[in-house]
């Protein structure tokens, strides 16, 4: 199976992948598909500097797009199963229809999903119909459902939108009343897009659209659909997407739409026609290929209207098409990857060392410092100048392959505690036992009473020994364990690593905004971002660690780098606050941790530089994110680099020490 291959990027595919600009993600099938191939670990690394060489080499990227998740259950089942055992990497979902608290449900258990919310105008079929969310008599009939259609239909005379008297604040409010509620159901989802061409069948509601996606950072990914739709040159059906064959640019410039090459009305001609549209992709480009997967089931079997009455059976035969072992070979043996929208819209830009003003020779001089000094790095990614010049994965990780991430968890929370004073939710300086009157112990010491927000922060509780979960006493919250540990200095005076710290200020997070923090970050941090399928454990009372137990992808911690390096300020937009960055990096106290040996030379250790809201001060004037064994985000603000690295090494100031002897000379 051809998804992007979760292995280290090197040869051809390292340097495709980076010179083109564009980022491929991996929908990995490991865990899911038995026909995946061995994972095969490549040596060497090869750089050219010719972009066309570059685009040439790299295979066709392929979007699969199942739509209508939430419109029937047994659009639900269908949909899931084509991506957990099938070819799909995104899934639209509806969500006014009657189905959607299951839809909703399901992809929240499968974060992984690149989830787009399909907007709604029309109700097309005729034993089945769903209502607006918001009161909008231009979209619908005398029973208050959607009108059936979007254009005049002489099967439906007066059922068309375009025949209503419609308002441009009508489509806007309704708009937005989708979009609140599938994001407060599913946080992850990433995009938009339109059913039936719902986001821009006039000039004003393209406007609105696009208005909206930039509010709530979800890029629409179709909105010139109807531009291709209106030039002709296909089939036309009552789904008001187009059927024609062959291929044809309708998602802006570096997106292109791959319909069926030929018949499709029998499963036999599904698959041939699907094969033969295959075998048309163009190395170098993207495109995207649209159905809808449903089981042929009673309920499916009632769903019609006039001129398609066959529905079950033809989208039981896509269902069989997306998970079909013989469509999964093809895939693979032409090269095709499989990726997602998310990676296509807001992926880190790509480009070359040269073009950076780094060194390749110095690149190549630490993979194999790296391989000499037996260190088990899994990944690493180098951006400079804000672009991925180099990225590799080993032993099986990969790039859409989420990694644990240890400790790196703790500036993650702090980041959100950034947005929440920024809003005005708490101040660094506010005493912790405010947000716990129910967790204190009998007796409340000075010590107790005077820690702030910011001892958590800067992990200078005064605690003589670190807080651990006692397992032993379940009749004990972790808010009470925290709580009841002596405060055996004056806080703000004594550092010593405390993982729980970071924990009870995850917790004051959740009192302060009502969300867990993973859902907090998701609409001020995540989404900008473009960081899917997250995943962060949780306490017994629901909390998220926030110390530890995050899962992202290397790519999201280089963003997260990245983020920090502009201080705040992602596309052209300030997310938070320049002040928060200069207070979070800087040096609040320096002293060693506890694990750092009293022989140990100061000049010599990352460990010592100074330790800020949950970040460390490095060397080279840099500061970092850091987890248990060798998760790395390195920043860089001298050299406007960020290197990234997940790993299972023990020896972390030897992998440190490599970044500096290789890749720091390397940035001219």
């Amino acid at each position: 199976m051809a998804r992007e291959k979760p292995f280290d990027r090197c040869g051809c595919r390292l340097m495709a992948s980076v010179l083109t600009g564009r980022c491929i993600k991996n929908i990995t099938l490991i865990n899911r598909n038995k026909h995946m191939k061995k994972l095969i670990l490549l040596s060497g690394l090869v750089w050219l500097s010719v972009l066309a060489m570059a685009q040439q080499a790299l295979p066709p990227r392929l979007i699969v797009r199942a739509d209508d998740m939430g419109s029937f259950q047994a659009a639900n089942g269908a949909s899931l199963r084509s991506y957990t055992n099938g070819i799909v990497t995104s899934i639209e979902v509806m969500a006014v229809t009657p189905w959607f608290p299951e839809a909703a449900r399901m992809l929240r258990e499968n974060p992984g999903v690149d989830v787009g919310l399909h907007l709604v105008i029309t109700s097309e079929w005729d034993n089945v119909k769903w209502r607006p969310l918001t009161h909008c008599p231009g979209l619908t009939d005398d029973n208050g459902y959607f009108q059936p259609r979007l254009f005049p239909d002489k099967n439906y005379p007066g059922g068309a939108i375009m025949e209503q008297k419609w308002t441009p604040e009508e489509i806007e409010r309704e708009f937005r009343a989708q979009i609140e509620l599938a994001l407060k159901n599913i946080p992850h989802i990433s995009h938009l897009s339109g059913h039936m061409g719902s986001t821009a069948f006039d000039p004003r509601v393209a406007e609105i659209t696009a208005r909206l996606a930039e509010e709530f950072h979800l890029p629409c990914v179709d909105r010139n659909l109807m531009t291709y739709v209106n030039q002709g040159g296909g089939d036309q059906t009552g789904s008001g997407e187009k059927k024609g064959s062959g291929t044809s640019a309708f998602e802006g410039t570096d997106i292109h739409f791959a319909g069926f090459a030929g018949p499709h009305a029998t499963q036999r001609e599904k698959t041939e026609s699907f094969i033969a549209m295959l075998n048309t992709l163009e190395k170098g480009k993207t495109y995207v290929f649209v159905e809808h997967p449903a089981y042929n089931t009673p309920e499916m079997q009632a769903v019609h209207h006039i001129g398609y009455e066959d529905v079950a059976v033809d989208r039981q035969g896509v269902a069989d098409l997306f998970t079909s072992d013989r469509i999964k070979q093809v895939i693979d043996e032409r090269g095709i990857s499989l990726v997602s929208y998310n990676a296509a819209t807001k992926a880190l830009p790509r480009s070359t060392p040269e073009a950076e003003k780094v060194d390749p020779q110095g690149i190549s001089d630490y993979f194999e410092a790296v391989k000499q000094s037996g260190q088990e790095l899994h990944s690493v990614m180098v951006l400079r100048h804000g672009k991925v010049v180099a990225e590799r994965w080993f032993h099986g990780h990969g790039p859409a392959i989420p990694h644990v991430m240890h400790s790196v968890s703790k500036t993650w929370t702090s980041t959100a505690v950034g947005f929440a004073v920024q809003e005005g939710l708490l101040k660094v300086s506010d005493k912790v036992i405010g947000y716990f009157p129910e967790d204190l112990p009998k007796e409340v010491t000075p010590w107790l009473a005077d820690l702030e927000i910011r001892d958590l922060l800067t992990m200078s509780v005064g605690h003589a020994t670190e807080p651990s979960v006692d397992r032993t006493r379940p009749d004990m919250s972790w808010e009470e364990i925290f709580l009841a540990h002596p405060i055996t200095y004056e806080p703000g005076t004594k550092y010593l690593y405390n993982s729980m710290a970071t924990y009870m200020v995850a917790a004051i997070l959740q009192k302060v905004t009502g969300q867990r923090v993973l859902d907090y970050l998701y609409p001020r941090l995540l989404r900008p971002l473009g960081v899917t399928g997250a995943v962060w454990e949780t306490s017994p009372s629901g909390v998220n660690c926030g110390g530890w137990g995050l899962h992202i992808k290397t790519e999201d911690m280089a963003k997260l780098g990245q983020f920090y390096l502009q201080k705040g300020k992602w596309n052209g937009r300030q997310l938070l606050n320049e002040a928060w960055f200069e207070e979070a990096t800087k040096a609040h106290i320096t002293q060693p941790p506890q694990w750092f040996p009293e022989n140990g030379n100061p000049r010599e250790s990352d460990w010592v530089q100074g330790y800020g809201y949950q970040i460390w001060r490095c060397r080279h004037n840099a500061f970092r994110a850091d987890g248990a064994v060798g998760q790395f985000i390195i920043v860089l603000p001298d050299k406007e680099a960020v290197v990234v690295t997940t790993a299972n090494i023990q020896d972390m100031q030897g992998e440190i020490n490599l970044i500096w002897e290789h890749l720091l000379p390397a940035m001219r």
